[in-house]
């Protein structure tokens, strides 16, 4: 495998140089287990030199495919342990038999779809950003008909975390290395146009970093900044499997500090990356939020309404029946007296 993009932070001339091994970071630093997001009680891992690798030889998967073998065999002698392995989550798909016709893309869609977040209508149809069954907001609830076979659409895998430890665990059992496994999707994002690719199931390596509370390059405690390093490796390593090209793994070395080991089973995977509603300040899209906002109004004016018309006609039932009993008992008090 021959590197195809290489990025290099300037090190210390004093300390290390690129060429050399990486520091270890401390154990707060390492074990996702201890907290989804890791606090650092000091300087975070970074890399000094970065090599992000396109796997070559993986070929077309199908069905019931071995990816641990698969992907093994074609990183070959070059798999080390500390290296991370970024796969796009159509194999993934492709290998669990998550393919189906074409014509049934709608009722997939439905079946995946937990709630609508957005839809606008447009020339070439519908476009519904929806929130999955995973959890993740995705248009068309990730269902996709890229990369895939003509006539089939691809569903995400049923457990994309689940699936990344399998391959974690498959390559430790037949290579003896000790790795990360990031499984992408490509994603769009709220603000900004263009896609890119996102961490959807993860496994033997942090996927956020906590770096609240430590001091930026101007000593001051940083106060708000967690780092999605899952998305980043993410999107770093689709500049090399793209999606034209037919690579749909990439290896990333010199991430080590990373990539955790012995905690894998109790890591919280990518699930760690999607933010509860409580906290989703952008939980509809505009139009939907509107609608909502209307059909709640017209209710809370309905309501209010029945309400003040209800005291109102029973204050004047009661007043119109109390005149009646008095004109009532006056009449009667009349004609007994006549």
């Amino acid at each position: 495998m021959n590197p195809a993009w290489t990025g290099t932070v300037p090190a210390d001339p004093e300390t290390k140089t690129p060429n050399e091994e990486l520091p270890e970071a401390p154990a707060s630093a390492l074990d996702p287990a201890l907290d989804p997001v890791p606090a650092l009680d000091t300087e975070p891992p970074t890399a000094e030199r970065l090599v992000i690798t396109p796997v070559h030889g993986i070929g077309e998967v199908q069905a019931g495919e071995n990816l641990v073998e698969l992907i093994g065999q074609a990183c070959g002698r070059e798999l080390r342990s500390g290296d991370i392995i970024v796969v796009t989550s159509k194999i993934v798909s492709k290998a669990e038999g998550r393919t189906l016709p074409a014509d049934r893309r709608d009722d997939a869609v439905e079946q995946e779809t937990v709630r609508l977040v957005a839809s606008r209508e447009h020339a070439a149809g519908t476009t519904r950003i929806v929130e999955n069954r995973l959890g993740i907001v995705a248009a068309a609830a990730g269902v996709d008909a890229s990369n895939t076979a003509e006539g089939t659409v691809l569903l995400l895998p049923l457990d994309p975390d689940a699936s990344a430890r399998r391959l974690c665990r498959g390559l430790k059992r037949d290579w003896g290395v000790d790795v990360g496994v990031v499984i992408t999707d490509t994603l769009g994002r709220p603000w900004r146009q263009g896609q890119t690719d996102a961490a959807i199931g993860t496994a033997g390596l942090s996927v956020l970093l906590d770096l609240r509370g430590l001091p930026d390059s101007s000593g001051r405690p940083m106060s708000a900044t967690v780092t999605a390093v899952a998305d980043e490796i993410a999107a770093a390593a689709d500049l090399v499997k793209g999606k034209t090209f037919g690579l749909p793994v990439a290896l990333v070395r010199g991430l080590d500090a990373l990539v955790t080991v012995g905690g894998m089973d109790r890591d919280p995977g990518a699930k760690a990356l999607l933010r509860p509603a409580e906290e989703d300040m952008f939980r509809q899209g505009t139009a939907e939020a509107f609608e909502d906002g209307r059909r709640s109004g017209t209710r809370s004016g309905y309501n209010a309404g029945y309400d003040d018309g209800h005291a109102a006609g029973y204050e004047d039932g009661y007043a119109a029946g109390y005149a009646a009993a008095a004109a009532e008992a006056r009449r009667r008090a009349r004609s007994s007296g006549g």
